[in-house]
């Protein structure tokens, strides 16, 4: 036997590792091979009526920052659910080339299937953190699969320009300027004039670029919209990426009300990063996805 483990985190790993079983497959596409990890409950384990898809954003493979995805689908396998993560092509151990995150329908595609075929379950929830979220809500915009009976979005990735500088403006420089000891250093001939001239390139480029087309944005919308009171929304309140998100939603006419539709489960991470790295951040979405899947309808 290994050594023991050397906290509750990894003894609790460990002992759902233990009740469950995993294997590769590979996923094959239209011009791309991909590997993935199936995590299954124990044999003779009740089995529950929705698998996952974790889809992976960034340059991320499969086990995830801190190995997160690894822990997410560990756990709800041990919950009864069966759940399918993989490499993108280009990433891991999946050969080609990268493909952007507007790009990745087909392996999405061909994801679901290999998980339909593998666990025996009609239906299944997308789960994905940044790029990998919006990616989800693409695909759903574009193929409108039946199979997909829900998506949970971690931090959805909607950067602009003009949302980033709205961001910035509101919930870093609004703040900087209710600060004492900004106004200090401004006296005192500091750093004080190089966050005003900063400020002030960010107010031009939100009025500079409000007005332009955000293509993939007004897709995700289109694609939240098909799936709308069926959706999962978790954000990090340390996350710029969740507070352009929210802008985003607040302010762009193609996502008017989305996030006010009662059937949309939304929460807040207090004091969480990007990817939840604390494992009580981790913890939380393990938890919050598990109750989310449940109370899914059959």
């Amino acid at each position: 036997p290994g050594p023991a483990p050397r906290h509750a985190g990894c003894a609790c790993q460990h002992a759902i590792a233990m009740t469950i079983q995993e294997q590769t497959l590979q996923i094959t596409g239209n011009g791309f091979a991909m590997l993935g990890i199936l995590s299954l409950p124990a044999a003779g384990a009740p089995v529950q009526h929705t698998a996952v898809l974790i889809v992976v954003g960034g340059a991320q493979y499969r086990v995830g920052s801190h190995r997160q995805f690894v822990r997410l689908a560990r756990h709800l396998a041990a919950a009864g659910h069966p759940v399918l993560r993989f490499d993108l092509p280009g990433m891991g151990d999946s050969p080609g080339e990268p493909l952007p995150f507007e790009d990745s329908a087909p392996p999405i595609a061909a994801s679901l299937d290999a998980l339909q075929q593998a666990s025996g379950r009609a239906r299944a929830v997308l789960w994905g953190l940044c790029d990998g979220a919006s990616a989800s809500l693409l695909y759903m915009q574009a193929t409108r699969d039946p199979r997909v009976a829900g998506l949970a979005l971690f931090n959805p990735w909607v950067r602009s320009e003009a949302g980033l500088a709205r961001a910035r403006v509101k919930h870093y420089y609004r703040q900087r300027l209710l600060e004492p000891a900004f106004w200090r250093k401004l006296a005192g001939g500091g750093v004080g004039w190089q966050a005003l001239r900063n400020l002030g390139n960010n107010l031009r480029t939100m009025r500079q670029t409000t007005a332009q087309t955000l293509t993939f944005q007004e897709l995700m919308a289109q694609g939240w919209r098909a799936l709308e009171g069926k959706i999962m929304l978790i954000l990090s309140e340390r996350d710029l990426t969740a507070q352009e998100f929210v802008e985003h939603a607040h302010t762009h006419p193609a996502w008017q009300q989305t996030l006010q539709h009662p059937g949309v489960r939304r929460h807040s991470l207090a004091g969480a990063d990007h990817t939840g790295s604390s494992p009580a951040d981790q913890q939380a979405l393990n938890t919050l996805t598990q109750a989310w899947l449940a109370d899914l309808p059959p």
